[in-house]
């Protein structure tokens, strides 16, 4: 899997692409706790739930069934709750969904692990990408020490962090000529 660290980046990255006005700044942190929820299914390692099931590692939390359930239970809830100062709900329900399947497409790019379960749980079948630079993290906290911590944050500073930070140079500088041409 890629690590806490890349898939909150690439959730907030999300976030403030998708609702790039400051009032959001919520939604920018609802987006990182989503894109980061799907990794839930570790707790199934302490019940031996098998990796490969539905409910295992990569499993129906990383679908993009998951993140459409992810997404419309959101925005009702927000709906419910913020009335009017919520986002526009096509567009909450749309960053949502992307922040939570981002999260199986990263692992998908991973070098380890059994693949995501992308279509569960309508098919089991769990895939890989062809292009895999991003080094797998370990699914522990233990395990995150050493010289694992600095090659799983390098490949993800280049694939996951350097991306989102251009994709945010860019709306910066597009916002900005858009603002001196009205």
């Amino acid at each position: 899997m890629a690590s806490i660290f890349g898939h909150v980046a690439l959730g907030v990255t999300l976030g403030k692409l998708l609702l790039p006005d400051p009032r959001y700044l919520r939604y920018w942190l609802l987006a990182a706790a989503c894109a980061f929820l799907p990794d839930i299914d570790v707790v199934g390692f302490r019940f031996q739930v098998p990796y490969a099931s539905l409910w295992g590692h990569r499993g129906l939390t990383h679908s993009l069934f998951a993140a459409a359930m992810v997404a419309s239970a959101s925005v009702a809830l927000v709906r419910l709750f913020h009335r009017q100062a919520g986002p526009p709900p096509g567009r909450l329900w749309v960053l949502v969904f992307l922040a939570t399947a981002s999260h199986g497409v990263l692992d998908a790019m991973t070098t380890g692990g059994l693949g995501v379960a992308f279509f569960s749980p309508f098919r089991l079948e769990r895939y890989f990408f062809g292009f895999n630079p991003i080094e797998a993290s370990p699914t522990g906290i233990r395990q995150f020490v050493g010289s694992t911590v600095w090659r799983v944050l390098q490949s993800e500073a280049i694939w996951v962090a350097l991306p989102c930070a251009l994709l945010l140079t860019v709306q910066r500088l597009f916002s900005r000529q858009t603002a001196v041409a009205r």
